[in-house]
Order: C-alpha cells, then sequence, then structure tokens
C-alpha cells in the first residue's frame, strides 16, 4: 500500500480530515502537526516570543528545528508522498530534500499574500494547488502551473442533526481584526433587535486589550469565543439562517464554511463571488454583494421555508466537495496527468 506523510499546522482540523480522505482511498498516513505562529507554541514558547528583542531570530532557529525534525521523520517512514496544507514552516531545501525519494503536493488553503514564504513553495513541488482563482491565474502569468482547489467539508464533522430551530441568525467565526465582518454583523445586529442573534468567534480577546474585553457590548449575542467543530455543527442546526462573510483578500474561491454550513444542512447567506455563484447555480444558498442585500436576504430567509434550498446546496456539496473528492483529485493530478 502507499503512505502518505501529510504535514499541516494543527490550528485547524484539516490535517485529521485529509488523513481520513487519503486513508478512505486506501492509503497508509502518517501526520505530523505544527502550531503557529511559532513551533511549538507551548506556554514557555509565547512568553519567550512576547518578550524576546529578535521575534525575527527566534522564529528561524524554531523553524530550523521543525525542518531538522521533518528530514528525520521523512527518512523514518519513507512516504512515497508528502502533502504538505501551507507549509509556511518549511524551508525550500527541505522540499527538495523530499522530492528525491518523494512525489510533493502542496495544498494552500488560504490565499497566498497571507503566507509570503509558501507562495515561493511552487518550484519546488510536483503538484501546488490554490484554494483562490487569482493566485492560479498569477502564477500562469508568470508561466507557473497552479491548480485550483477550493476547500472542503468534512462529512464526519458538518451533518444534520435533529434540532430545534431557535437561532434566527448565528455566525461563527473570529472577528478580530476582520473590520468587515465586525462592519456588517453590527449592522445585522441593528436591523433584528426582535431577532434571536448569536455570534461566536473571538471578537475583543483579553490578551489584545483587556480594557476593551472588560466593557465589550451585547454579550448575548458576541460570545467573544472560539467553538470546536462538533459544537459548531450543532449550532448550524439550531439556526434558521447561517452568515458567512469572507475575509477581504478573498475573491474567487470559498473559504471552509461555505461547505461545512450547507455540510451541516444549514441554509446560507453568503457574500458573492464568481466561484460561488457558479457552486451555487439555482439560489440554493442566499448571496449578497453589499450590507443592504445581505439584509434583505436574511429578512427573506426568515419570512419564508427555505429548508429545500438548504437540502439542494447540501447535496450540492456532498456530491461532489468533500475531502475525499479534493484528495482524489490530487492523486489525479499528481498520477493520472489529470490536466484540470
Amino acid at each position: 500500500m502507499s503512505k502518505v506523510l501529510i504535514i499541516g499546522s494543527n490550528y485547524f482540523t484539516f490535517n485529521e480530515s485529509v488523513k481520513r480522505a487519503f486513508e478512505n482511498l486506501g492509503w497508509v498516513t502518517h501526520v505530523e502537526g505544527y502550531d503557529t505562529p511559532i513551533h511549538p507554541f507551548n506556554r514557555m514558547m509565547k512568553w519567550r516570543r512576547k518578550f524576546s528583542l529578535n521575534r525575527q531570530k527566534l522564529q528561524q532557529e524554531q523553524d530550523t528545528k521543525f525542518n531538522r525534525y521533518i528530514v528525520d521523520v521523512f527518512k523514518h517512514e519513507q512516504p512515497d508522498l508528502v502533502f504538505i496544507l501551507n507549509g509556511d514552516i518549511l524551508f525550500p531545501e527541505t522540499l527538495d530534500f523530499f522530492r528525491t525519494a518523494s512525489k510533493v503536493a502542496l495544498w494552500m488553503y488560504d490565499t497566498l499574500a497571507r503566507y509570503p514564504r509558501s507562495r515561493e513553495h511552487i518550484g519546488h513541488t510536483d503538484a501546488f494547488f490554490c484554494y483562490e482563482m487569482n493566485d492560479v491565474e498569477n502564477y500562469h502569468k508568470q508561466g507557473k502551473t497552479a491548480y485550483f482547489l477550493p476547500q472542503a467539508c468534512d462529512e464526519k464533522e458538518y451533518y444534520p442533526l435533529k434540532e430545534r430551530k431557535d437561532i434566527d441568525i448565528l455566525f461563527v467565526g473570529v472577528l478580530y481584526g476582520y473590520n468587515k465582518r465586525i462592519k456588517l454583523l453590527k449592522a445585522v445586529t441593528e436591523k433584528f433587535p426582535d431577532k434571536k442573534i448569536l455570534i461566536a468567534g473571538k471578537y475583543k480577546p483579553i490578551e489584545k486589550n483587556p480594557f476593551k474585553w472588560l466593557f465589550r457590548e451585547k454579550r448575548h449575542i458576541f460570545t467573544n469565543e472560539n467553538i470546536a467543530p462538533e459544537e459548531v455543527n450543532q449550532l448550524y442546526n439550531r439556526a434558521k439562517t447561517v452568515l458567512n462573510i469572507h475575509h477581504e483578500t478573498q475573491q474567487c474561491g470559498a473559504n471552509p464554511k461555505v461547505f461545512e454550513i450547507s455540510g451541516a444542512g444549514a441554509y446560507q447567506i453568503c457574500d458573492a463571488n464568481q466561484f460561488i455563484e457558479q457552486l451555487f447555480p439555482n439560489s440554493e444558498i442566499g448571496l449578497y454583494r453589499n450590507e443592504k442585500e445581505l439584509i434583505d436576504n436574511i429578512d427573506y430567509a426568515l419570512k419564508h421555508d427555505v429548508s429545500e434550498k438548504a437540502l439542494q446546496a447540501m447535496q450540492i456539496v456532498l456530491n461532489n466537495h468533500t475531502f475525499y473528492h479534493r484528495i482524489k483529485y490530487v492523486l489525479d493530478i499528481i498520477y493520472n496527468n489529470v490536466t484540470k
């Protein structure tokens, strides 16, 4: 049986999702996760980083340690394929070493602008996948080959439950540092004061500003804490409508929530772009381009039965957009010379 070494950030649950997909396709797997913004991000390292006089040097030292470690893991595991999720911690020479005895594939799972080291890895892999279409096009203009591979749903984590719909409007996601999300969500709370609204995610962290944390507003709406996927899935199933707001760098692609919300069977209202419009061509989800359209979509969803639309969106995701589909495509690119 073929073996894959999976390397990815521990910040998300994607490592396990990718692992399950490979195993369902008959591969033996070995997963190595790493911490961000520095590895390992334990209590001692947090304090060292916080008070370091030269963070860049400390980062380089820790990255070097991880690269030495992962090379040793590679030698021991002897995989046929190294599958990397983002891999901003890896050095080009580490990827080159992998390629002496293995195929190497890298999936960015975020826009290149957010990970400057990873965008240079394209010349050190056998296949490079982006989840932003504009990034693929920019590479092509440079004469480099990249493939569009949007996010996916892990149907083991996001699936329908028999829950009472006791939340009118739900948003799950980080707010701190995302001005677009904060602006739109504040507008929603003002427009629907009589509705049950829940906004789950870090908003005003105590470690960033204890004063703002202490005097934060609307605590019955803004939970100000991140939650685990299991609880997220429960909330999706309890909500009459779930909002999705991409960060500003996402222009033509989809964040994980596009697939996770619909995979859970919830009705989604999402900011529009060309890819998402093509993904849901028959209004299976609500699409908005500005604040007014967002409010209008919410108002419509709360006054009408949109459960059939949500079911149609779920089928679109499960039929074509799970991690199984994504990894199968990666393997087709690498081993079967599929070009699109």
